[in-house]
């Protein structure tokens, strides 16, 4: 409930988050939206937050529910980053969560790639890799 009033009152930019119902707060719905005057510009990405009854001793499990072409994103949507992974600590919200996954859409970690392809094209073929990102961004308004 604290993560919740806190991402209601003060909303990071670009993000949007809420359980799915009253009576879950286990689950949630979340968007992101593209950093401006980026790549990910006017993309819309949906995501779902899953929380066991451990939270906030274990990280929940986030998700992306559309495409989202991605060095530290796989395939099926999970999402590659160490502080819902193994540098996982209490002291993070939803919001920290949130925010730090909107900053690794930027800042991708190409040394322990999630899809391998989009890792190889971001390292070698910058052009080919803004352009798989921006069809991505393009297309993920749809899944809303």
């Amino acid at each position: 409930m604290n993560d919740y009033k806190q991402i209601k009152e003060s909303p990071p930019e670009g993000i949007s988050a809420a359980p799915i119902s009253d009576e879950n707060l286990f689950e949630w719905d979340a968007v992101l939206v593209g950093p401006s005057e980026s790549i990910w510009e006017g993309g819309m990405f949906p995501m779902k937050l899953s929380f066991s009854e451990q939270y906030p001793d274990k990280p929940p499990s986030v998700k992306f529910l559309c495409e989202v072409f991605h060095p530290n994103v796989f395939p099926n949507g999970q999402i590659c980053l160490d502080i819902i992974q193994k540098m996982w600590t209490p002291i993070y919200t939803i919001s920290s969560i949130l925010v730090s996954i909107q900053s690794l859409l930027l800042d991708p970690n190409i040394e322990s790639p999630a899809n391998p392809t989009a890792a190889h094209l971001y390292a070698h073929d910058k052009q080919g890799y803004n352009k798989r990102v921006r069809a991505c961004a393009q297309k993920s308004a749809e899944y809303l």
